[in-house]
């Protein structure tokens, strides 16, 4: 994610923005799953006794009224005994659900769709889950983002989806929390002449007289915040990148030449970050632009990149390409393991400086990172940071920093080879700090809990380390 606030002094660009078993929570009933993953920022997001596979949302949207008609249909997993359990919804009126062809009963409380089944479903029961809905979705003033809400958002010309943290819930009922990542199918319809993007690879595009359908695959597991669907006029260019990988990009038609320019080095990108770390993760990439001068940021939405029409640049654009790799395929743990996203991608924006502009490039903004940060009062862990400061910018830059001083220690071989170890470990899964601690001291032979407890867990800035 790329922030749109700026009060880091004088620092050159300022950043705007396998499926596995649930960690085992508190629950108040035995057979009921829990309100809750327990996450130290957000407990109450997410859900326990379940682990979501796959999601089809069915979604009719009005462009006039803002109004939609929806079904999402959940494929899950038991993970315990279960006669009830959760999905997060906020907002919009529930009509109908089913759960394996059957109609069950539900409750709501708050943001809490608690699902009460008829019948008691024992541990790895196969579960279905159909939610009828309709509503105008608002969106979710989130306290891990207090300068917008975020989620479902209508726009002079248009809708777009920017859900990070919580923003999920406003148009789609699920478990809302990056542990329980999931493969989706979107199925959109709209008036024409207005288009649909949406995460993955446009299946069908269904003209139906007035309306059209746009059907969208994004078969890798993807966390719920990272989920999008977009509506507007808008000019779709293609591009081709490393190994044939289709790169679909979305522009509104007045600046789509300007706009195709400005993401010409995608492709670039997309080859050298796959030099140091990998292939890239999924079956496609793009990015859209949104033409609403209010959105000042981005957001790495997973396979498609959103930007506020004010907020393209080379650097943002590295910045939420590389986060395809760092933040969607490895995904966080908690909430509090956002330096494991942000820190990653701004540092890996330098690298994108420092191949395209030289060393001397690259060491001149990351010694003025290192004095603004200087500046700033040492008042934050940004390893175990506050909800109010989730997106703070130290969280980026100090994360950066993180990762340049373990590169000045140990060298660039062990550094990249630290990096490929801990992305091919946690690939399409979920890490957490001490997952990365863990991996960067057995890679480089030696106990590292004490440099990341003095770059991630003290609030003073450490002394640049002595290059190796």
């Amino acid at each position: 994610m790329t922030s749109d606030r700026r009060n880091l002094n004088l620092i050159v660009l300022l950043f705007t923005f396998a499926i596995g078993v649930l960690p085992a929570v508190a629950q108040s009933n035995e057979l009921y799953g829990s309100s809750g993953l327990g996450d130290p920022l957000y407990p109450e997001l997410g859900n326990g006794g379940y682990d979501a596979q796959h999601y089809t949302i069915d979604l009719t949207v009005d462009m006039e009224t803002n109004f939609i008609t929806a079904t999402t249909t959940i494929e899950a997993i038991t993970l315990q005994p279960l006669s009830a359990f959760n999905l997060d919804l906020a907002g919009l009126e529930v009509t109908d659900v089913l759960v394996n062809d059957s109609v069950a009963d539900f409750q709501r409380t708050g943001n809490e769709l608690t699902v009460i089944l008829a019948e008691e479903l024992p541990t790895d029961s196969a579960l279905t889950v159909v939610v009828q809905y309709n509503g105008v979705p608002a969106p979710v003033q989130d306290p891990g983002l207090l300068y917008r809400p975020v989620g479902w958002a209508m726009y002079e010309s248009g809708i777009f989806v920017l859900s990070e943290p919580s923003g999920a819930m406003s148009w789609f009922p699920s478990n809302n929390h990056p542990l329980d990542k999931a493969a989706y199918t979107f199925r959109v319809t709209v008036a024409k002449p207005y288009s649909v993007a949406a995460n993955g690879i446009l299946m069908d595009q269904q003209d139906n007289g007035d309306t059209q359908t746009f059907i969208y695959e994004a078969r890798d597991p993807m966390a719920s915040y990272l989920a999008t669907v977009n509506i507007s006029e808008m000019v779709m260019v293609v591009d081709t990148g490393a190994n044939g990988l289709p790169i679909r990009n979305f522009f509104p038609p007045n600046e789509a030449e300007r706009l195709t320019e400005a993401f010409a080095p995608t492709a670039d990108m997309i080859e050298f970050y796959e030099s140091l770390i990998g292939p890239f993760p999924f079956e496609t990439y793009g990015a859209l632009v949104v033409n609403d001068g209010t959105l000042g940021g981005a957001l790495e939405n997973q396979t498609l990149s959103i930007f506020g029409i004010n907020a393209v640049a080379d650097e943002f654009v590295a910045h939420e390409l590389a986060h395809q790799w760092f933040g969607n395929s490895v995904s966080m743990v908690t909430w509090q393991d956002i330096w494991l996203n942000e820190g990653f991608a701004t540092y890996f924006a330098a690298l994108w400086r420092e191949h395209t502009q030289g060393s001397a490039a690259f060491e001149t903004y990351m010694n003025e990172v290192y004095r603004s940060l200087q500046t700033i009062p040492p008042d934050l862990l940004i390893g175990q940071p506050p909800v109010a400061r989730l997106l703070d910018l130290q969280i980026y830059f100090r994360g950066a920093w993180t990762l340049h001083a373990l590169r000045l220690t140990f060298g660039d071989e062990v550094f990249f080879e630290i990096l490929r170890a801990y992305y091919a470990r946690f690939q399409y899964a979920n890490a957490s700090t001490a997952d990365f601690v863990e991996v960067a001291s057995t890679i480089s032979g030696q106990d590292l809990a004490e440099f990341f407890q003095a770059w991630l867990y003290n609030p003073e800035l450490p002394e640049i380390p002595a290059t190796n």
